[in-house]
């Protein structure tokens, strides 16, 4: 028996048929990378365990909705234990990845996908690597301690900085050597009083490449500070302020710098606020009224491309509070519920239009959606995202032809 249909049974059937195929063709456009915007990099530690590798969740975002899919393939092992920082080169086309508990750097080399695809390891000259920052030709990595024998778990003593020259194949190249020390490292030290033990936290670069910052606190009596240093041609590295750090609240955690490189912004995990500070020829003064209030245990601060947003994940609220900046002072537009935990925060490099937070407790990824007007955040759609374990760090990269736009 054959089924006849009127007009409008006919009209509703083909618009059904129609959205099927708009539905697939948006699906078949996602995989096939034309809608995809950014690949986005969770690294993820694992359970502790002799051998236990961590992991990289590689996330793709769709232009139009920032939902975040895994590629096929993913996640990828971090070539090491407890992988706890990553930075993509200069040039977008490699990945490294920290790894706390093997104290080294993996570099990757990305394909055209998203796939990482592991190259070559090198060791830190310290003691429990925990941040990485890529200016250029020029990896800095943040050790909590400076080399054996000298320090240990065993016996702390304050952190240090490396600078790993970046190689044309954009391998690293041996740390650059610091004739102060005969080493290869610039350690940490509060002058007059250089038996304090100083515990990094963060490290990032100026956007032209010209200064380097790292947040540490005192361990010994309290206090928090902002280590500034001019980053020379060679690669070594000179003391701003005759080496005396800038005063930054009690535990500094996380440090950015906007794009003009004119301001540099700081979270206080202890004191649920984040300090504003000026920058004039390297040198860090406060922005009236800093600091500024933020949630509990502020975690992760970042800067949108225009400098006009500044973004920070507050770990024990989980939420993000987003701020608009004017000439550093911030000013809150409101604070938004991600996951659990979130400890660390990026922003799309392409279309400076979408936000993530890796949950560390939550063991998965919140997206949202920029409104470049106001600074106010939505969920992105099917937000949050599910990692394979518990993300610890993002790094970003643009993809294809949107990055373009």
């Amino acid at each position: 028996m054959r089924m006849k249909l009127n007009r409008s049974s006919q009209l509703v059937l083909v618009s059904a048929v129609s959205l099927l195929a708009s539905g697939f063709l948006s699906a078949c456009s996602f995989l096939t990378g034309t809608l995809t915007v950014d690949f986005v990099y969770v690294t993820s530690a694992l359970a502790a365990g002799p051998n236990q590798y961590g992991e990289v969740d590689v996330f793709e975002i769709n232009s139009e909705s920032g939902r975040m899919r895994q590629i096929p393939a993913s996640p990828f092992p971090s070539g090491g234990r407890n992988p706890v920082a990553e930075a993509p080169s200069a040039d977008n086309t490699n990945l490294y990845v920290v790894n706390q508990d093997d104290n080294t750097i993996v570099q990757f080399v990305i394909g055209n996908d998203g796939k990482l695809y592991p190259q070559n390891t090198v060791n830190t000259p310290g003691v429990f690597p925990m941040a990485v920052a890529v200016a250029g030709k020029s990896l800095y990595v943040l050790d909590t301690y400076q080399p054996l024998p000298t320090c240990s778990p065993a016996a702390p003593c304050s952190g240090s900085v490396a600078v790993f020259p970046v190689k044309a194949d954009d391998s690293l190249a041996s740390p650059v050597a610091n004739a102060s020390v005969g080493g290869n490292y610039w350690p940490l030290i509060l002058p007059g009083n250089p038996a304090h033990v100083l515990t990094p936290t963060s490290i990032t670069t100026a956007a032209s490449g010209a200064y380097v910052y790292v947040t540490a606190y005192d361990s010994t009596a309290g206090g928090g500070y902002v280590f500034g240093f001019a980053a020379n041609s060679d690669g070594t590295l000179t003391a701003l302020n005759s080496g005396v750090p800038f005063a930054a609240g009690t535990k500094p955690y996380s440090i950015a710098s906007d794009p003009s490189g004119n301001y540099v912004y700081v979270t206080d995990f202890a004191k649920a606020n984040v300090l504003s500070f000026q920058v004039n020829a390297g040198l860090l003064s406060p922005v009236s009224g800093s600091p500024f209030q933020a949630g509990n245990q502020p975690a992760s601060v970042v800067v949108d491309a225009t400098g006009k947003y500044v973004f920070v994940a507050n770990s024990q609220d989980s939420t993000v509070t987003s701020y608009t900046s004017r000439s550093g002072a911030l000013t809150s537009v409101g604070t938004y519920t991600t996951g659990t935990q979130p400890m660390a925060i990026g922003i799309d490099p392409a279309l400076n239009q979408y936000l993530y937070t890796a949950n560390f407790l939550g063991g998965n990824v919140s997206g949202f959606q920029l409104n470049a007007n106001d600074g106010s955040l939505l969920n992105s759609q099917f937000s949050p995202f599910k990692s394979n374990a518990q993300p610890t760090a993002v790094a970003a990269i643009p993809h294809g032809s949107q990055a373009k736009k």
